[in-house]
């Protein structure tokens, strides 16, 4: 009885924060008060394309097949988001580490510098050329004449992406995952009212139609960007901002840029290779393509608790290796490795058991359900390697060893898994699930290479 007390204590505190030293102390209790506020936060990060699809898909499979086309173009921002916030963790975890809570405050400011620059570089071309992009990515002139508008809003609004990514990299990598959660909690929350308002209209505000979700999402990061950045200069949690940070610390931008180059190269290969997918499944047609984005939505539902398991990794690796504590940050990442197995393994069999039941929670189109089924069965089928790989590669990355699952993202994703779906789906005519095994084919092959390499130790060496 005492034992479950002590649980449940842990899960309070995980959720509403913790001061605890995740150099120290029991790592089962560490991973526990890590995970839980980083599973809820990507399961929160999820819930927007979870909702977006949820409201869209009254409008039709046009308008759905807009929403996954934007969303496999703005894979690319999502990628530069996440390389930066692999730089972003594993300098600040380091120093945090290090017990230097001004040199990681420093980094910090850095990244969202480079963030916001970054962002605004990405967001007037996107805007221009929506229709373009649209119709390269195998659009049908009907579907850009009704959804060009979504995808212009969501790539002028990239910002509000980015700052998002950056800036709860920086708290989980300080410590403070539980705010992380809370700024989605409410992001997520205006992005629920504002969906089916700004897409069908109510009272004195008109339809926007698709355009709706994108400006309902962009509008409810926003507002979580400006609640993220109200707690960085309230002065309360480790990292501490005020106005006078803001200026160019060039050796921490030339190291932050250094390592998130790795962290963006890697993510860029990866999501770049999901636009070669995608383009491959476009030719099947308009109700293969929505049948494949809902049930991507629904997978990455299901997979962004397991990435937080692995940003958990993450921040255990590069806080113990900032403490001196190598071999400590090795065990946090096979335990969080075994964690994330047990409980990604158990998510994919009860998708297993009934696909159709989950797409049909999004769509009643009997042909875009069994399309999508199809998508949900065969994919499903390699999470438990999913999830050991992941924990591997954020677990280097956490190390600052970024340019190691640079290569092992080459290698699985560009010489496996693009070459494989084309051969499985044009050549020997599997068609779309050739693209579905392909990807299991390669995110399996990561889990081996990941394992690989961190058993080889030469991650420890890595300085940052």
């Amino acid at each position: 009885m005492q034992r479950y007390k002590h649980l449940w204590r842990d899960i309070i505190e995980s959720i509403s924060g913790t001061e605890q030293d995740f150099s120290t102390g029991r790592l089962s209790r560490a991973i526990l008060l890590l995970s839980i506020p980083m599973v809820l936060e990507m399961v929160l990060e999820s819930v927007f394309a979870i909702v977006d699809i949820f409201f869209v898909s009254g409008l039709g499979s046009n308008a759905v097949a807009i929403v996954g086309l934007t969303e496999s173009m703005m894979t690319i921002i999502y990628a530069i988001s996440m390389g930066l916030s692999a730089g972003t963790t594993a300098i600040v975890s380091r120093r945090i580490g290090e017990k230097l809570p001004r040199a990681a405050s420093i980094a910090a400011v850095q990244s969202i510098m480079a963030g916001f620059a970054i962002s605004l570089t990405l967001a007037i071309p996107g805007m221009i050329y929506a229709k373009d992009l649209l119709a390269l990515m195998g659009a049908s002139p009907k579907a850009i004449a009704d959804g060009w508008k979504f995808t212009a809003t969501m790539m002028g609004g990239n910002v509000v992406i980015m700052l998002l990514f950056i800036i709860n990299a920086v708290f989980r990598s300080s410590g403070d995952a539980a705010i992380s959660m809370r700024v989605l909690w409410a992001a997520n929350l205006l992005n629920i009212v504002l969906d089916p308002i700004l897409i069908y209209g109510w009272g004195p505000i008109p339809a926007f139609g698709v355009q709706g979700a994108a400006i309902a999402t962009t509008t409810g990061r926003g507002i979580g960007v400006l609640f993220q950045l109200y707690l960085l200069f309230s002065q309360k949690y480790r990292i501490k901002l005020s106005l006078a940070d803001f200026i160019p610390y060039p050796k921490v931008m030339i190291q932050l840029i250094r390592l998130s180059l790795g962290g963006m190269a890697q993510n860029i290969i990866a999501t770049s290779s999901w636009i070669g997918l995608v383009r491959i499944i476009s030719t099947f047609g308009s109700d293969v393509v929505a049948g494949y984005t809902i049930a991507i939505r629904i997978l990455i539902f299901t997979l962004l608790p397991a990435w937080g398991i692995s940003n958990a990794a993450s921040t255990l690796v590069g806080q113990n290796l900032g403490a001196g504590k190598p071999e400590r940050a090795a065990r946090s990442a096979w335990i969080t490795g075994l964690v994330n197995m047990v409980l990604l393994g158990l998510t994919g069999f009860l998708i297993l058991l009934n696909p159709h039941f989950y797409m049909s929670l999004f769509i009643h189109d009997p042909v875009v359900i069994n399309y999508g089924a199809d998508a949900l069965r065969i994919i499903s089928y390699g999470y438990i390697s999913y999830a050991l790989g992941m924990v591997m590669v954020q677990s280097i990355n956490g190390a600052g060893d970024t340019y190691i699952p640079m290569f092992i993202n080459l290698i699985c994703f560009w010489m496996i898994e693009v070459p494989v779906a084309y051969f499985l789906a044009m050549v020997l005519d599997f068609k779309q699930e050739g693209v579905y095994y392909s990807i299991v084919i390669a995110e399996s092959a990561m889990a081996i290479l990941g394992v690989l390499w961190f058993r080889s130790g030469r991650w420890k060496l890595k300085k940052v």
